[in-house]
């Protein structure tokens, strides 16, 4: 039987669970996600680096695990919550349970609680801090150490170590990916299209990747505050001076705007699922997509150079830029995404065609 755990929140509430996956405490910030699939995908996108993640859908696991379906080898959540876990997976694919993966990934879980609850209280006083435990007879220093955490070195603890090659079949176009956490699916659609991609690590100087002469760019996704990253976003106005066609994708798009003189916010319970509506503000066609993010490029920042392309359709926040004066645009959301919508896969085909 699996033992008794409990979720203190930062504003004293305590839930009772049971645990799965790895036993061990962890202090994350508490998220949640409204996918009803694509949880191996959530587990595995580095962009929720530091953070307690809640799954809105009751059943987890009935897909059991499969490799292929992974956006990076390694999850850098810090703890996953479910409502119910399945332990006898049913799928043609399934090489593993949920259970065993976290356990082997030093990941522990929290079942057997209120997840509609928890997400209530969420999305009605934003994202909080929380501590999962086995005991709550040291409630003030757990309490201490909640409110005292704080996500850092969010990129630098995601990227790749070093640069990294991967071959299409016809060898079109060279592409950089600047990976500051990115998922595996945007290099897959690059490659599909004829892309030869160099993945290099977030810190890489722009001189080194002009070095590389590549036919574009892409900015990828990735956790953590966007302003934070201050070497990079130096960087990149070196690179956007040269006009290369350049494509951001959630962190990437902040950063890009970043670099433009744009700034960031931090919204209340951020965006993380697979039904966010996006806007296109020039058709006024609404596409709906997959998203992760807590933060957002302020509408009224966009500088002169740049026209907003899609807003949320909740809440209005920027979902995209087009940039005016040179071959770039950016969205908020994942146009690359397996585990949910595909409805924007077409912008990786706007990208090419900024290439050609």
């Amino acid at each position: 039987m699996d033992s008794r755990a409990y979720l203190i929140l930062e504003n004293g509430k305590i839930f009772e669970g049971k645990s799965f996956g790895a036993k061990k405490e962890t202090t994350g910030e508490l998220v949640f996600t409204t996918a009803m699939t694509g949880y191996l995908e959530t587990l595995t996108d580095p962009s929720y680096f530091g953070q307690v993640v809640i799954q809105t859908f009751p059943l987890i696991g009935n897909y059991g695990v499969i490799p292929s379906d992974f956006e990076s080898s390694q999850p850098a959540l810090k703890a996953y919550i479910v409502r119910n876990k399945c332990q006898e997976p049913s799928n043609f694919r399934c090489e593993g349970i949920l259970d065993t993966f976290l356990r082997d990934k030093d990941i522990p879980g929290l079942y057997d609680i209120d997840t509609r609850s928890l997400t209530r209280i969420v999305r009605e006083y934003g994202v909080m801090n929380c501590k999962l435990t086995y005991s709550i007879d040291n409630l003030e220093s757990d309490l201490e150490e909640i409110k005292s955490y704080k996500v850092k070195n969010a990129v630098e603890s995601v990227t790749v170590e070093k640069p990294e090659f991967f071959e299409s079949n016809t060898h079109s176009r060279k592409v950089v990916l600047m990976d500051f956490g990115a998922k595996n699916n945007i290099r897959r659609e690059l490659v599909k299209r004829g892309c030869d991609v160099t993945v290099v690590p977030a810190s890489t100087s722009a001189d080194e990747i002009l070095s590389i002469n590549p036919d574009g760019i892409m900015l990828s996704n990735g956790p953590g505050d966007p302003s934070e990253n201050t070497a990079i976003i130096e960087e990149l106005k070196k690179l956007t001076a040269k006009k290369i066609p350049t494509f951001g994708i959630c962190l990437g798009h902040q950063l890009l705007a970043l670099s433009q003189g744009a700034s960031t916010e931090k919204l209340p319970y951020g965006h993380r699922g697979a039904n966010q509506p996006a806007k296109d503000t020039e058709t006024g066609r609404i596409y709906i997509t997959s998203q992760n993010h807590g933060y957002a490029v302020v509408n009224e920042s966009i500088p002169d150079n740049a026209r907003v392309s899609f807003i949320n359709g909740n809440d209005g926040t920027c979902e995209g830029v087009t940039y005016l004066d040179m071959p770039a645009f950016s969205v908020q959301f994942h146009p690359e995404a397996c585990g949910g919508p595909q409805d924007t896969a077409f912008l990786f085909d706007k990208f090419i065609d900024l290439m050609n």
